[in-house]
């Protein structure tokens, strides 16, 4: 999969230590501007120049959401425009996000 520097929302003492974590991402997908269809169909997860590269399979939602399915953690994303292309849904996509836009929340299971 991968490992990424991103904000922790937990407390300080419990951070570097393996956690269930939840993914927020308060960037929304904007065809071809931060998010293209994938060549590749392997979850990755990695940085690149200031920005968290997510690549998934993407299911879309008919009131402007999606889910990219990330190594089998699903994160929640809005759609702004350029709007995806009818064949997106179900195909595997990079999602690129600001790191400071990228945060993960510990949680029990």
């Amino acid at each position: 999969m991968g490992i990424v520097v991103v904000l922790w929302q937990g407390i300080p003492e419990a951070a570097g230590r393996e956690h269930h974590v939840e993914w927020t991402v308060d960037e929304d997908i904007a065809w071809m501007v931060n998010a293209w269809p994938s060549a590749a169909i392997v979850s990755e997860l990695r940085e690149d120049g200031g920005r968290i590269v997510f690549r998934g399979q993407l299911s879309l939602f008919e009131d402007r959401g999606a889910v990219l399915d990330v190594g089998g953690t699903q994160i929640l994303f809005d759609l702004t425009d350029p709007p995806l292309p009818e064949d997106a849904d179900g195909s595997w996509v990079e999602v690129r996000a600001a790191w400071d836009h990228v945060t993960v929340w510990p949680f029990e299971v």
